[in-house]
């Protein structure tokens, strides 16, 4: 019981520390780390646009040219999906040749995620 209460805690503890997304530190972060290739606007620049990422198959915005890997990864990009690629984008697509090593700090990845979907 001891064990479960200090756990609980912990948990608690973390969720606090950590916080809800913030969606302007990650539009911030969008700003800083993205949006030198990438567009929320519908159209898409030295990257593919990620207007309306969310639920959309990977490769789908139709005004880029994407690579094999990424053509053929079957990916619908859903807020778990988009995570693991922002994360480590060559783990999740082997061959991609988005030239990004990832971002590392689940909660910074959280931030862009939740300015990614206010942005839909």
């Amino acid at each position: 019981m001891k064990y479960a209460f200090s756990f609980a805690l912990l948990l608690a503890c973390h969720a606090a520390a950590h916080g809800a997304p913030d969606i302007q530190a990650g539009r911030a972060l969008f700003k800083a780390r993205c949006a030198s290739c990438h567009s929320m606007a519908p159209r898409s620049t030295f990257g593919p646009h990620l207007h309306g990422i969310v639920g959309r198959p990977a490769a789908g915005a139709g005004d880029y040219r994407y690579s094999a890997a990424m053509r053929a990864s079957g990916i619908v990009w859903s807020p778990q999906s988009l995570a693991a690629f922002v994360r480590a984008p060559g783990d999740v697509v082997p061959g991609t040749t988005m030239r990004f090593r990832g971002i590392g700090d689940r909660g910074q990845v959280e931030d862009l995620l939740a300015y990614l979907q206010s942005a839909q």
